[in-house]
């Protein structure tokens, strides 16, 4: 068994469907979830760490640890909810997200990590909240989908007008094909044609 094939069996969660498509690459897939895993522990660690913070008499990092703790909770339910086994509700609720479109899940995350950033900026708020915060421009990138082969990019630049005249291009491919070379010239003041 390769190391790729027991990751995702960690990974992966019974009766699962693929949310993500099969157009992502495995790596993509699973890479987000451990991303997420990983963020949601770092949170809720240093969600803790500003909770301390009371002592030094200071509520807005004691609110925002626990805005912290919350979000990476609701993250480690979201992304592992083997974790949550002893409720019942959470495999039903994570199921519910998986259905919803990969933007739905990165507005989610980065609505959750912007909050304790602003309220307590600090090391332990930035890493932790900013964990979260990758993983959800993650699943925003997923969003977008892949990218377009270079010919397919080509042929949308370009637009042919009937069936003997040259391929013209629309206006937004007309800048490069009006381009002059570039060329180097001389100091201002000198003919650089001698």
């Amino acid at each position: 068994m390769s190391f790729a094939e027991k990751i995702t069996g960690l990974l992966a969660r019974p009766n699962q469907q693929d949310p993500i498509g099969p157009e992502q690459p495995w790596y993509l897939k699973y890479g987000s979830r451990l991303l997420g895993i990983v963020a949601a522990f770092f949170a809720i660690l240093f969600g803790l760490w500003n909770v301390f913070s009371i002592l030094t008499l200071s509520v807005s990092c004691l609110v925002a640890g626990i805005i912290q703790m919350v979000a990476g909770f609701v993250v480690m339910l979201l992304e592992a909810p083997c974790c949550f086994v002893c409720f019942e509700q959470v495999n039903m609720i994570a199921d519910k997200v998986d259905s919803k479109p990969l933007y739905f899940r990165a507005g989610l995350y980065i609505a959750m990590a912007i909050p304790p950033i602003i309220l307590c900026f600090g090391l332990a708020s930035l890493f932790g909240s900013g964990l979260i915060l990758g993983t959800g421009v993650v699943y925003g990138m997923m969003a977008l989908g892949k990218k377009a082969s270079a010919e397919d990019m080509r042929a949308a630049a370009q637009q042919t007008f009937g069936g003997n005249t040259p391929a013209q291009t629309n206006d937004r491919a007309g800048i490069v094909n009006n381009a002059q070379p570039f060329s180097f010239t001389g100091a201002v003041g000198t003919d650089s044609n001698v």
